[in-house]
């Protein structure tokens, strides 16, 4: 789940009933949209957002459900709970993670209540929307057509695919862009001297600030985060300024880290799977090294190398899903550190490995002529016999068994008559596929009896 980067306000007075300070990136949360950083062009005079918080006067009425597609630290849980504020409406959110349909029709019925009793409207605030199954999804659909919620979903998965389509389309979708160097800049120099925030208290090197922004990279928490750390290493030294060193040391190793739950993830997983795919072995063993060192899930990685040895590689190797499947096998048993080694080995034999997307071609032409309607009945004699009444029917009536004929291939049909002939598995002529191509061009002459009887190829 993306963290929340602007807790609600009982959060806030928790942290300080209980004696903690709130965290830096709480205390700079924005209090209205003109605060918010970044986002400019879904900020304009008039736009969604703006109708949305009750800006624009009396005309038309804002969305009713608001999808907010961007990566982690951009402000989506910001810009909703800033909405909630303007408009004065009761604020509640969930995380798909954690919540069910159960507590989301509490919500529901809570708002009810309230609209009801006391005149109040509710905004809903349901984080990694994605993660919600469709039925999870469904159970949305009433509040959002009757307006019993304002929804403001988020995800860093793209909608379209994981968002179901009539939630979709009764929903406005709002798509955040990173946040530039220049916004996060302005973010932390107001950090820096703001009241709520450090106060000048200290101040920031041109060189740390710099490398607040590289290691930022694009996220609003993870700067504010990182500079807190910064001002408190600095403070500690009785130094009047952050600059790179104490911020060095201050950052822990994590904060250049990739987000596991982020577009970084994918990102990095995408990299080491298209290095694979490129045979660029040293390139594939840095992404799986970044993986490795942000405290990545073993297993995931070990998944994402079983589908590049069946999409990639297929029989071009057909050593290499053996492989992959073995070195998941070894990476649930021992676990890391030493899954390390495991992982290493199994991404180098796959990158080295030729190359063949045979496989992924072919059954993804079947999968399309079936969606297609290309089915048709299975073939008599290829339909079960085992049953009484079948003899009646005709079904097995003429099949041959193989393994009664020289060769053990009967030249039969085999496909239903809409594909038959079609050919889906077209063989490269790399690595050991070269040879399954060969003995494929004998077997498929011999299936149409176009090939000499005898010993099988």
């Amino acid at each position: 789940m993306e963290p929340d980067l602007f807790t609600a306000a009982a959060e806030e007075r928790a942290e300080k009933d209980a004696g903690a300070a709130p965290p830096l990136a709480v205390r700079m949360r924005p209090r209205t949209l003109d605060e918010v950083v970044g986002q400019k062009r879904l900020l304009l005079p008039g736009a969604p957002l703006r109708r949305l918080a009750g800006e624009g006067g009396k005309g038309p009425a804002g969305p009713s459900s608001v999808i907010l597609w961007g990566p982690p630290g951009t402000g989506k849980t910001t810009l909703a709970y800033v909405v909630s504020q303007a408009t004065e409406k009761r604020f509640v959110e969930l995380s798909a993670i954690t919540a069910g349909v159960k507590e989301v029709r509490a919500v529901i019925d809570g708002a009810r209540r309230s609209s009801g009793a006391y005149g109040k409207d509710t905004v809903l605030f349901l984080d990694e929307i994605h993660r919600f199954s469709k039925a999870q999804q469904d159970s949305l659909l009433p509040a959002v057509e009757n307006r019993w919620v304002t929804l403001i979903a988020a995800t860093t998965e793209n909608p379209h695919f994981s968002v179901i389509s009539p939630l979709l389309s009764r929903s406005l979708l709002l798509t955040l862009e990173p946040l530039t160097e220049e916004d996060l800049r302005g973010l932390l120099r107001r950090a820096v001297a703001d009241e709520r925030g450090l106060g000048g208290a200290v101040s920031l090197t041109g060189d740390a600030e710099e490398h607040l922004l590289r290691i930022a990279g694009g996220d609003a928490r993870r700067a504010l985060t990182a500079l807190e750390a910064g001002a408190g290493a600095a403070l500690a030294k009785g130094e009047a300024e952050i600059g790179l060193t104490t911020l060095e040391e201050a950052v822990d190793r994590a904060a250049v880290r990739y987000d596991r739950d982020g577009d970084q993830h994918y990102d990095v997983a995408s990299a080491l799977i298209k290095s694979i795919r490129g045979s660029d072995v040293d390139a594939a063993l840095h992404y799986l090294a970044r993986m490795i060192e942000a405290g990545e899930d073993p297993r995931f990685i070990a998944r994402r190398l079983m589908i590049s040895a069946s999409e990639d590689i297929g029989m071009a190797d057909p050593t290499a899903l053996p492989t992959a499947v073995a070195a998941a096998q070894a990476v649930a048993l021992i676990g890391f550190p030493e899954a390390a080694i495991t992982l290493g080995h199994a991404t180098i034999a796959l990158a080295l490995a030729p190359k063949s997307n045979a496989a992924v071609v072919a059954i993804g032409e079947a999968r399309a002529d079936v969606r297609a309607g290309l089915a048709g009945p299975v073939p008599a004699h290829l339909r079960d016999s085992h049953y009484r009444g079948a003899e009646r029917l005709g079904h097995g009536a003429g099949y041959q068994y193989p393994h009664d004929l020289p060769g053990g291939i009967a030249a039969q049909q085999y496909a239903p008559d809409a594909v038959h002939g079609k050919r889906y598995y077209r063989p490269t002529r790399h690595g050991a596929e070269a040879r399954y191509g060969e003995i494929l061009e004998r077997v498929r002459q011999r299936l149409t009896g176009d090939g000499e009887s005898g010993s099988r190829p």
